[in-house]
């Protein structure tokens, strides 16, 4: 809950505008600029709130007008917004982490570390792919900002730059619970939004509150149904009958992560992110630990997966975050994210056959 205040307060507290000014600083001059700056925006706005849709929600209403005042086709450009909210999820600190984390039992700063890189995988593939739909657009860039403008934006955003590093590091050290982390976070955002920038008023908090409460009421009667669909799973030996009929590929742990991927793909493209993490993970977690994956490895991943599932159609949580709030048609969003989600898919299955991509920086980054 806190955590998803967090991610409330800096909305509105002026944290993600001063993210998004930094990365306008930085890459806005180059062709194509907006589209470099939502994808930085996105992946420095993940490391602040861990919500995809909060991050697909201000991205859409600080970039999209921007980019279609740019010359920019605003069905390429509303896709590109809904799959960097899909980063969100991923790059710790990530409620979807966090909840996989309590269901499955599994260390929450040892998921918070496996990710990073991942993560930042995802921003480059999403990099690359609209560098290359772009090329060919007849698009003038602004003028490249001067050094004291960027010197400038980078000071502006130096207190919300601060936030991802002080809870990453805290969890690293030691300092704090991943619990404890999402207060401290909250206190931060509140603290700098009032104090240093000014920008949340004191009549703005009762809204902020409710705002996060109604969310995190919504996640924890999830968790209440998900919980008994967990013992009604138990009672039917679900887990068994799973185990059994993926018998055959416990022997080969990569083909059986790319049929899990599969399975969790379709799933996600009929039900949201929170109900697939709380629903399926105690069904596979037996045939995770039975084939010898690693726990924290099959946790990235399938985050990774149902983060994904945000931006597939029908259900598509984020496509319809950015269709409201972009004022735009719902299967043009859809048409729009296609290509980046694409190229999503082929960088978790990347991962899935090259586990090391996960493993190796999560074990650096734990010690």
């Amino acid at each position: 809950p806190f955590f998803m205040l967090a991610g409330e307060v800096m909305n509105v507290g002026g944290l993600s505008r001063r993210i998004v000014d930094l990365a306008l600083a930085l890459v806005g001059h180059v062709k194509g600029g907006l589209g470099y700056v939502t994808i930085m925006a996105g992946c420095l706005l993940s490391a602040l709130s861990g919500s995809a849709v909060a991050d697909a929600a201000a991205l859409t209403a600080l970039l999209l007008p921007m980019m279609v005042k740019a010359g920019h086709n605003k069905v390429r450009a509303g896709g590109l917004i809904a799959s960097v909210g899909v980063i969100g999820p991923v790059i710790p600190p990530s409620i979807g982490l966090v909840i996989f984390g309590v269901a499955a039992n599994v260390s929450i700063s040892k998921l918070f570390m496996a990710a990073i890189v991942p993560g930042l995988l995802i921003g480059g593939a999403l990099w690359v792919t609209w560098a290359w739909l772009v090329r060919r657009e007849d698009i003038v860039p602004p003028p490249r900002k001067s050094r004291a403008e960027i010197i400038a934006a980078f000071r502006s955003a130096t207190w919300a730059l601060l936030l991802p590093v002080i809870i990453l590091v805290g969890l690293r050290m030691g300092v704090f619970t991943p619990t404890e982390a999402a207060v401290v976070a909250a206190v931060y955002a509140l603290f700098i939004s009032t104090v240093v920038y000014r920008e949340l008023k004191p009549s703005q908090l009762y809204g902020v509150f409710v705002s996060s409460a109604k969310t995190s009421a919504i996640v924890m009667f999830l968790i209440a149904a998900a919980m008994v669909s967990s013992w009604l799973i138990t009672v039917a030996n679900l887990p068994a009958a799973v185990v059994g009929l993926l018998q055959p590929l416990l022997d080969s742990p990569i083909l059986l992560m790319a049929a899990i991927m599969l399975l969790v793909m379709a799933v996600g493209t009929a039900m949201d992110m929170t109900p697939t993490i709380l629903i399926l993970t105690p069904v596979l977690m037996p045939v995770v630990k039975a084939a010898g994956i690693d726990p924290v490895y099959f946790g990235v991943l399938f985050i990774i997966n149902n983060s994904i599932g945000l931006v597939t159609p029908p259900v598509g949580t984020v496509l319809n975050v950015v269709a409201g709030v972009g004022r735009m048609r719902m299967d043009d969003v859809t048409r729009g994210v296609m290509p980046f989600m694409l190229a999503e898919f082929a960088v978790m299955f990347l991962m899935v056959v090259f586990p090391a991509l996960v493993i190796v920086p999560a074990r650096w980054f734990s010690g």
